[in-house]
């Protein structure tokens, strides 16, 4: 006999654990099915942006966070083959913003999410392997197949399944494509403390990209990009990830930097390919249908490069929670034909936002990987870093909504 849930949020990443805090305040219970055997946190840190800090402030939980990151003060471009700097604001720049920009610990903020929510919420060791639809008494009910066997039925299905999204590829969206880049991201531990102020250094060259960030006194987020010859492939080896970039990516740059990679804590070591999901394919992909729908990385991968992704999830997990949440109140039981009706708002809400960033995010990751000599000066200097990276940040000063039941 298959068991039937109000809700069923497949993924226990940032979307999926923000989405079920989310409805967990207008009294939705959620069911979250996680595939792997705990919390997962793939890419070891994130910056959270002032619109993620509006998200989590609905969500009630940005007062555990804010006390243990410090804010980023500044942000340095060092252009590796010159040596010329030059110096990019970060900071709030809305009088409006609860909070700067901070990088934090990717599983100190998954924790923060699921300890918010109610024992046995989260269901780990659960892989979804297929999904079919019914219909009951006029309504839609999602069947939920379980690599185990189990059948779950739900009301609402919600994918946060990141990248390779069962639900998604459902839906029939789009499969995500290849940037063209790759990236090693890790995080590194100085016991003793590592002394550095609070800004992001970055250091830009022919298909190069690398930098790093203080998350606190102790831990310093880094990451390396590049466009690696075809074939190449560093494998998963943490060790091996770390001499390669030291030895050979990243041997011309500042000691600093190379300092900090040797300092990695290999357990957070990750080297794989930056994809994203055509613009386009998100404005006019099918990003829900009836009671289904997706959020985070399961409706917009993008590349890491306006540092978005994960802001973008902590939103679309406030605006769905939101729509559901307030149906939920209003009829005292979540009702077919008004669930349909939320998830559509949702989407249309999300679409045309979460497709600029994604485009802009690749074009900023685009020009910073730009071949040597003027163009690649003119473009990334004066055009690019002058003008359109300023009105990029600024669509990181927004606030997707409260959270008022």
């Amino acid at each position: 006999m298959a068991r039937v849930e109000d809700v069923v949020i497949v993924g226990a990443g940032i979307a999926g654990l923000a989405t079920a805090v989310a409805l967990k305040r207008a009294g939705v219970e959620a069911l979250v099915l996680e595939k792997s055997d705990g919390l997962r946190a793939t890419g070891a840190a994130l910056t959270l942006f002032p619109n993620a800090w509006c998200a989590l402030d609905a969500l009630g939980v940005s007062q555990h966070l804010t006390s243990l990151y410090a804010p980023i003060k500044k942000g340095y471009v060092t252009d590796i083959d010159t040596g010329e700097i030059q110096e990019v604001s970060f900071a709030a720049s809305n009088g409006n913003d609860p909070v700067g920009p901070r990088s934090v610990n990717r599983k100190a903020l998954l924790k923060t999410l699921a300890d918010e929510l109610p024992p046995n919420s989260i269901r780990f060791a659960s892989k979804l392997t297929a999904i079919e639809t019914q219909e009951h008494e006029g309504s839609s009910i999602s069947v939920i197949h379980m690599g185990d066997g189990t059948i779950i039925k739900a009301k609402i299905l919600i994918g946060c399944d990141g990248i390779h999204s069962v639900v998604a590829r459902w839906l029939g969206l789009a499969e995500p494509v290849y940037s063209g880049r790759w990236a090693v991201r890790g995080l590194a531990v100085f016991p003793e403390g590592h002394r550095l102020d609070y800004n992001v250094q970055q250091y830009v060259g022919l298909n190069r990209r690398a930098g790093f960030v203080p998350l606190n006194d102790k831990e310093i987020y880094w990451f390396f990009g590049t466009s690696p010859a075809k074939g190449t492939d560093l494998g998963d080896e943490p060790e091996v990830i770390r001499q390669e970039v030291i030895e050979n990516y990243a041997k011309d740059l500042p000691p600093i930097y190379l300092d900090i990679v040797q300092h990695s804590d290999l357990s957070t070591l990750s080297w794989a390919p930056l994809m994203f999901r055509y613009p386009w394919n998100v404005v006019f992909g099918n990003l829900g249908k009836q009671n289904i729908t997706v959020a985070g990385d399961a409706m917009h991968p993008m590349t890491p490069d306006l540092g978005q992704g994960g802001c973008l999830a902590l939103e679309d997990a406030v605006v769905l929670g939101r729509y559901i949440g307030t149906s939920f109140v209003q009829n005292g039981r979540l009702v077919p034909k008004e669930i349909d009706s939320a998830i559509g708002k949702y989407v249309e809400e999300r679409r045309w936002r979460v497709a600029l960033l994604t485009a802009g995010s690749y074009l900023s990751g685009w020009v910073q990987h730009l071949g040597p000599g003027w163009v690649r000066k003119f473009l990334r200097d004066a055009i690019f870093y002058r003008f359109i990276f300023t009105k990029l940040v600024k669509l990181s000063h927004y606030d997707c909504g409260k959270l008022d039941f």
